[in-house]
């Protein structure tokens, strides 16, 4: 048997169970995958061994590896034992490098995974290393690199440039390095191969990749030593993340997940790093979430200005405003700044049978009226850490205030990004919130006053119409919107953005628990429970809610709910999960639900004032 049929036959675990590193038809599930990156692509690692998708060079480039999407034929770099294995997944302490602890009945190894990054940042190339060392007795593993064929729209190749054999997909031009002493076969269609680590010994396999441009061949002693860097580079960072509440550690975590989302090229922050996973298993409700959204920006930024990385925030909002200067207000943009465009369907089976595979949103093409009251709270937030507005910023934000007077009125697609056009209840609470923090920008001298005046009837008027037509005394609710009886999860956002009527918005609580919450999840609409999981941020965005209302204690019971209920996880959290299996669902690492995390920790230590 090759190293192929071996790798592609062996599934640990016993039959009927379901543990760590198990695949079904080729797929492992999601919550078996870590997370790595570098500020510029991002790849998920899973419980057997397996890197399972990687987009190279960029997040949004084509994937080098997609058998995340094809269990059976897609592109993939496992490092497997040969025989049965437990697994253990870990982050080391305040990085993100990544361990994975493998313990067969000979031994035991630790394969440490790393997309490095050097002492004077990212390198200009990609560089993925992973380092297997031997601990107790002796392990074999099998070696597959298998370049993905993006839905056989390109076919890999290897050549010989000088004295080095490399592999050609599509663009992308790279090497498969290695320890001395280890030898693979290689074919146009993969690299295969064996070794053995005994007690005390390490090997390095990496593979050093570029795009449209000349490629640098280093050393397997330089990539090896560039892993301790660059974990002692996340080190450095995460120590002046501040925050002093309990469980700190969980905070940092998810601020390093939200680093990973940070495209260090732009400043663009990426809503997820992989496209098409979905929300159902089987549906097709499978989304590319390899964009920047204004909204998901927002939330980040003010994410990033909680946990004190003023750097990252700074260079996220100038890339925020800068593209609205650009394309006006688009609901999202591509990471180098470009618009986004129409939806591309691939010949790809999917995660789990799960069609489409796509690229491409047709969100961009919205009217998102939420992107408003998500602008100015970012612009508000960064002025409160004592910042200041630039003369254009101030004037690009003046116009969108005006502009958002102007349309208020107006129905939109809603926070959700639905087909279904409506007076959505959120939209107008995040109409208000725009025109109320532009007020008190203006006030503040950061805002130019001409239009002040206007900016305050049209809040005003706003808050009364969201009174008098979306509180429904049937639900004993704010509803999704006028004439409904649906509700809607997003509205706890309102109680962190200050919207007047907080015994209204206790009610409205109150019924989204009831109607919405299942176990420590929620839903993040009426009726979604019959196409898609629990929405994650909507659960911590309670929780934070609960705390500001003064429900400390609730607040405090549900995050650790949620931790306890997450667990299962590598690390790293998902868009949904099904509240049946707590299995994780749709993209990820998902930065919507990382930021709604550090939100509701900062609210509930005190360190961020609503």
């Amino acid at each position: 048997m090759t190293v192929v049929e071996r790798i592609a036959a062996f599934v640990p675990g016993k039959s009927g169970t379901r543990r760590r590193g198990d695949r079904t038809a080729g797929y492992l599930a999601l919550e078996d995958y870590g997370a790595i990156g570098e500020g510029r692509s991002v790849a998920l690692s899973g419980a057997d061994g397996s890197i399972d998708w990687w987009c190279v060079p960029n997040m949004d480039s084509p994937p080098l590896f997609d058998r995340l999407l094809d269990g059976e034929n897609g592109g993939r770099f496992s490092i497997c034992p040969e025989e049965p294995f437990e697994v253990e997944q870990r982050y080391r302490e305040a990085s993100n490098v990544f361990e994975t602890v493998f313990t067969t009945a000979n031994g035991k190894a630790i394969m440490t995974e790393s997309l490095n990054s050097g002492t004077a940042g990212r390198l200009p190339w990609a560089e993925l290393a992973r380092r297997v060392e031997c601990v107790r007795g002796s392990v074999k593993f099998d070696v597959l690199m298998r370049p993905g064929r993006r839905g056989d729209t390109v076919n890999p190749y290897h050549s010989t440039i000088g004295a080095q054999t490399v592999f050609n997909v599509g663009t992308v031009l790279g090497l498969f390095l290695h320890s001395t002493g280890l030898g693979f076969d290689w074919s146009d269609e993969c690299i295969s191969g064996r070794f053995e680590v005994r007690e005390g010994e390490r090997r390095t396999l990496a593979i050093v990749a570029c795009s449209d441009g000349p490629l640098v061949v280093p050393s397997i002693e330089e990539i090896d030593e560039r892993i301790d860097i660059s974990d002692e580079e996340w080190r450095v960072w995460a120590r002046r993340v501040s925050y002093d509440g309990e469980n700190r550690e969980a905070f940092v975590r998810s601020a390093l997940a939200l680093k990973l989302l940070l495209f260090s090229p732009s400043g663009a922050i990426a809503a997820a790093p992989t496209t098409s996973l979905p929300e159902k298993i089987g549906g097709p409700k499978n989304y590319d979430y390899r964009y920047a959204w204004v909204r998901d920006a927002g939330y980040t930024i003010k994410a990033f200005l909680a946990a004190g990385a003023e750097a990252e925030a700074k260079a996220a909002f100038s890339w925020l405003l800068n593209r609205i200067e650009e394309h006006g207000t688009q609901v999202c943009y591509t990471l180098d700044g470009g618009l986004v465009s129409g939806v591309h369907e691939w010949a790809m089976p999917g995660y789990r049978g799960s069609k489409p595979v796509v690229t491409g949103n047709v969100a961009a093409k919205q009217r998102q009226h939420g992107v408003y009251g998500d602008i100015f709270e970012t612009a508000s937030r960064f002025v409160e850490r004592g910042n200041i507005l630039d003369a254009r910023s101030a004037m690009t934000l003046s116009s969108l205030a005006d502009e958002c007077a102007d349309l208020w009125r107006t129905p939109d697609a809603g926070i959700w990004e639905l087909e279904d056009i409506q007076h959505y209840t959120m939209s107008k609470i995040s109409c208000w919130q725009a025109l109320a923090r532009a007020v008190e920008l203006a006030d503040n001298g950061q805002l130019p006053t001409t239009c002040r005046e206007r900016w305050v009837r049209e809040r005003d008027r706003i808050a009364a119409w969201i009174e008098e037509h979306c509180w429904s005394e049937e639900v004993g609710s704010f509803v999704m919107y006028p004439g409904s009886t649906r509700l809607d999860a997003s509205l706890a956002l309102a109680v962190r953005f200050g919207f007047d009527g907080r015994d209204r918005l206790r009610e409205t609580l109150e019924a989204i628990d009831r109607e919405l919450g299942s176990g420590p999840f929620h839903y993040r609409y009426s009726g979604a429970e019959r196409e898609e999981g629990c929405f994650l941020a909507c659960s911590y965005w309670m929780a934070e809610a609960w705390a500001i209302l003064g429900e400390r204690d609730r607040a405090k019971e549900r995050l650790a709910e949620l931790e306890r209920a997450l667990a299962h996880g590598a690390g790293v959290l998902s868009e949904m999960v099904d509240p049946r299996t707590n299995a994780f669902l749709g993209n990820m690492p998902q930065g919507l639900s990382h930021l709604a995390h550090i939100m509701a920790m900062s609210t509930l230590s005190g360190e961020d004032a609503a």
